[in-house]
C-alpha cells in the first residue's frame, strides 16, 4: 500500500471514530491534550511525534508542488501507518491505552520506575505490616480497671 493511501485509511478511521473530517488531526489534539500521556503510556512522545510528521508529510505531498510519495517517503513510512491502523483496530494505541491506564477499573496505579524521559527514580512503595493500635477505648478501659482496683484496695485496708 502506498503511503497516501495508507494514510487516507487511518484518516477515515480516525474520521469515523470522531465523526469529523479531520480524524487523525483530531487525534493528535486528543494526544496534545493529555500533557501526562507519556506518564501512563510508553511510546507516547514517539508517536505522537511520527503523527505529526506524516500529517506533515501528506500535506507537503496534497498541497506543494513538486512534492511527491517517491521523493518525500519510504516504503516503511506506509507500513508505520498501516501498524498503527492496527494498533487502534486492536485498541493498543496511545489514547486506548492511556484511557485503560486511568480507568477506575484498574485496581493498581501505575508503576513509576526509572524512564530516561523523566530521568528520575520513583521506590517501590511497601506494604505496611499489620499491627493493631491500642486505640482510646481500651486505653479509657484500663484506666478505669486500675482506678476501680485502686479504689477497691483503698476500702479494704
Amino acid at each position: 500500500m502506498s503511503f497516501i493511501d495508507s494514510y487516507k485509511r487511518l484518516e477515515k478511521l480516525c474520521s469515523e471514530m470522531y465523526g469529523d473530517p479531520h480524524g487523525l488531526s483530531t487525534y493528535i489534539d486528543e494526544m496534545l491534550g493529555k500533557p501526562n500521556g507519556s506518564y501512563y503510556v510508553s511510546g507516547w512522545n514517539e508517536d505522537l511525534k511520527q503523527l505529526k510528521h506524516y500529517r506533515w508529510v501528506r500535506n507537503q505531498i496534497v498541497h506543494e508542488p513538486g512534492c511527491t510519495e517517491e521523493n518525500m517517503c519510504e516504503p516503511s513510512d506506509a507500513q508505520w501507518l498501516d501498524h498503527f491502523y492496527s494498533r487502534i483496530m486492536s485498541t493498543n494505541d496511545p489514547l486506548a491505552l492511556y484511557h485503560k491506564a486511568r480507568s477506575p477499573h484498574v485496581s493498581q496505579k501505575p508503576k513509576q520506575t526509572y524512564s530516561p524521559e523523566r530521568a528520575s527514580y520513583t521506590p517501590p512503595q511497601y506494604k505496611k505490616t499489620s499491627s493493631k493500635p491500642v486505640g482510646c477505648l481500651t486505653y479509657l478501659i484500663g484506666a478505669l480497671f486500675v482506678i476501680v482496683v485502686i479504689a477497691l484496695i483503698a476500702n479494704i485496708v
